[in-house]
């Protein structure tokens, strides 16, 4: 495999506001497989966390460091609550370089959830919107910009328009991230795993039709992965049990960022290809304690 092998392409990733993230250690992969990267952030979301926010301009500067000769930076901010703010987004990613070929929806509402009796209509419509309805929207944003414009729409619901022929190599890559709600509870997590748990549910489903477009979507679940809010000083979590999950971790860590990362970008890679429509998981075996 060839050292730079993503030259040439360009990566949108979603949720890139915070250095110590996994949408930036995504953001730096990529540059150093020689990606253009344009990232998404939305600074509001972090500052209301007990983990607080990053210096966005120095967050910049260091993915742009970080790119090889002739790649391209670029981002924006949006709330992806507002639908409105998908096609903007996908296109401002696509103008960077004139092509998008990977979408990484890193992007979450996370915090200020709460157990069954605490939800009510509006919670669970935050979460929806946040972390399920932007992920599908833009995902068929990207998808609608690899579509053959004589494919047409379908007639009916459900109804898939196929393809004329295979293709020589993936069209596009696609990645969502889901979390652990499917290795066991999440106590007081209720909208953020049902959110979650939806994008995981319906990975094979949504994988098929994008095949037919020539597109690649895996999920991801990055297990705990230590963003901050695993820090005693700044977790949102009981210590007893950040400390219960650090015994249970069988090589005596949490995740890092760049454990997902790794994974994302050689799935992004020509090996990856033939890894299609999974909901993967890389939390180094913790989920089989």
């Amino acid at each position: 495999m060839s050292a730079l092998p993503l030259l040439g392409q360009t990566a949108l990733v979603t949720g890139v506001s915070r250095r110590r993230g996994i949408g930036f250690a995504i953001a730096a992969e990529f540059a150093r497989l020689g990606a253009s990267v344009f990232f998404h952030h939305f600074a509001p979301h972090d500052a209301d966390q007990p983990w607080g926010g990053d210096d966005l301009a120095a967050l910049r500067a260091e993915l742009s460091g970080m790119l090889q000769p002739g790649a391209r930076l670029g981002d924006a901010s949006a709330d992806l609550r507002d639908a409105d703010t998908i096609g903007p987004l996908v296109a401002g990613a696509h103008e960077l370089t004139g092509r998008l070929d990977i979408l990484v929806c890193n992007h979450a509402r996370s915090g200020g959830d709460g157990s069954l009796l605490d939800q009510t209509a509006a919670s669970l419509d935050a979460f929806w919107e946040t972390n399920t309805r932007s992920t599908l929207l833009l995902t068929r944003a990207f998808a609608a910009r690899h579509a053959r414009p004589e494919a047409g729409a379908a007639a009916r619901p459900g109804e898939r328009a196929g393809r004329a022929e295979p293709f020589a190599t993936p069209t596009g890559r696609i990645f969502w991230m889901t979390s652990g709600q499917q290795d066991g509870p999440m106590p007081g997590e209720v909208a953020y795993a049902a959110s979650k748990a939806a994008l995981a549910g319906v990975t094979k489903t949504v994988a098929a039709d994008l095949l037919d477009l020539g597109i690649i979507l895996n999920t991801i679940n990055p297990g705990p992965v230590n963003t901050g809010y695993l820090d005693p000083e700044t977790t949102d979590r009981p210590l007893d049990e950040i400390a219960a999950w650090m015994r249970a971790t069988p090589f005596g860590r949490y995740g890092e960022p760049a454990d997902p990362a790794r994974l994302i970008g050689w799935l992004a890679t020509p090996a990856g290809a033939w890894v299609v429509g999974q909901v993967l998981t890389t939390d180094g075996g913790l989920s089989l304690r």
